[in-house]
């Protein structure tokens, strides 16, 4: 079962927390002699906005756990129970196990026949076509899929703390949910490698094809208040670039690492590291979806390390985002795009700093997705100002964009010079090091 975290909870209990108040862990075998917790400053973006982010900020002693494994992470969340709680992670929690902690590999999960040799064979382009895969090889995969995934999904509710103690909290193969809930704080904590056992064959995605994957590092979905802080989100162990090739597309086993789809509004993620992936941050993840998402999907992205990043930092639609001081630093080979340009985006990005290899044609940086304008100001390529906008205009001109997104953001608690932010970011973005 879940530990409390007893001398933590007796802080709680004493007094309620207010926004910009914090708790601070006592040294012992469960927490850093450091301060661990705190609510959402006012003014910091748009999770700040209507009310601010708590998180679980009115955790009593019965509802302040520490987890050392899926099983205690489970229960402390509680199938998204929206009671207060605050949930402290230590060390590696591996998502891929059964209840008894034993790990669980893909042949594990695989069920009703299922094998890759035999999904090859029987959708093989040369043979099958352009159609979508159906049939028993199709059944199996989804079935088996759907065995993963009650493994590695797991589901955050209504006011939610959850932070790593220290640098090494990590959740390796997990897919964090925040599903049509408000007021979660997620800080401190590695998000690693959420592979996918069972990549579906599209042979429609695009001109060749595309192999297509679950499970997103962490996925805000349909949620308000949500305050992303101090992490770290990579593919580890297993990058793309050790996949094989099937059909003469990668073999992707990963999809995003961070989401926010589906009229999910009033997200800040501030001060994380996303590195080593391809489709990287979507906000917005369909140009039908106005329904729910216009009005909605207002998110700020400030002091955020994109390392090695092929695509999406972010792709926005329908949203006002306000993107400044983060760094992009861009991959020697690979590289499509940082800001895509979606449809009715609003995007505003001010004062960040490229990093980028001779090889990376800067009027690649933006990208225009079905949008019409963005606001982008201020910012540095190399260490020099670049008017970013103008380079993809004259370098792109059958994809012309206006120069104003329509809106200011004024949330924003502090501003640092472009040139500095390099400096700033890469000494501070990422798990535990605001310890």
């Amino acid at each position: 079962m879940p530990r409390s975290h007893a001398r933590v909870a007796a802080v709680l209990g004493c007094a309620a927390f207010a926004l910009g108040a914090f708790a601070t862990a006592p040294a012992s075998a469960h927490a850093p002699s450091a301060l661990v917790y705190t609510a959402l400053p006012a003014g910091d973006g748009w999770a700040s906005a209507d009310g601010g982010t708590t998180g679980g900020a009115k955790a009593d002693r019965a509802h302040t756990f520490t987890v050392t494994d899926r099983a205690e992470l489970a229960e402390a969340l509680n199938d998204a129970d929206p009671t207060p709680k605050i949930i402290y992670v230590k060390g590696t929690i591996d998502a891929n196990t059964d209840a008894t902690g034993r790990p669980l590999s893909c042949a594990d999960y695989a069920t009703d026949g299922y094998s890759l040799d035999a999904y090859l064979t029987a959708y093989d382009p040369a043979t099958w076509g352009k159609a979508e895969p159906s049939g028993p090889q199709e059944d199996a995969r989804a079935a088996s899929a759907a065995r993963q995934a009650e493994r590695v999904e797991l589901t955050v509710g209504s006011n939610t703390t959850i932070v790593g103690l220290g640098r090494s909290a990590r959740l390796l193969g997990a897919g964090l949910q925040v599903r049509g809930v408000d007021n979660v704080i997620v800080r401190d904590l590695t998000f690693e490698d959420a592979f996918d056992c069972f990549p579906a064959w599209d042979p429609t995605d695009g001109d060749d094809g595309n192999w297509n994957s679950e499970y997103d590092n962490l996925v805000v979905y349909g949620s308000t208040h949500v305050w992303i802080d101090h992490n770290t989100f990579t593919d580890g162990r297993r990058p793309d670039s050790a996949q094989p090739s099937y059909y003469g597309r990668l073999y992707q086993q990963h999809d995003g690492e961070l989401d926010v789809v589906r009229g999910a509004d009033l997200v800040t993620a501030s001060w994380n590291v996303f590195a080593d992936h391809d489709k990287t941050l979507m906000i917005g993840n369909s140009d039908g979806a106005g329904a729910t998402d216009r009005g909605r999907l207002r998110v700020t992205l400030h002091h955020n390390l994109f390392k090695n990043i092929v695509e999406r930092a972010p792709r926005v639609r329908f949203g006002k985002v306000d993107v400044y001081n983060n760094h992009f630093v861009a991959p020697k080979s690979g590289y499509v795009y940082s800001w895509g340009v979606g449809v009715e985006s609003q995007l505003v990005a001010e004062a960040n700093a490229f990093t980028t290899p001779s090889s990376v044609d800067p009027a690649k940086i933006i990208k225009k997705w079905n949008g019409t304008a963005l606001t982008a100001r201020n910012n540095v390529l190399g260490g020099r100002p670049a008017d970013l906008l103008a380079l993809h205009n004259a370098g792109v001109p059958g994809e012309p964009l206006g120069d104003d997104a329509g809106w200011t953001p004024t949330l924003r608690p502090r501003v640092d010079a472009p040139r500095a932010v390099p400096g700033v970011v890469d000494g501070g973005a990422g798990a535990g090091r605001r310890l």
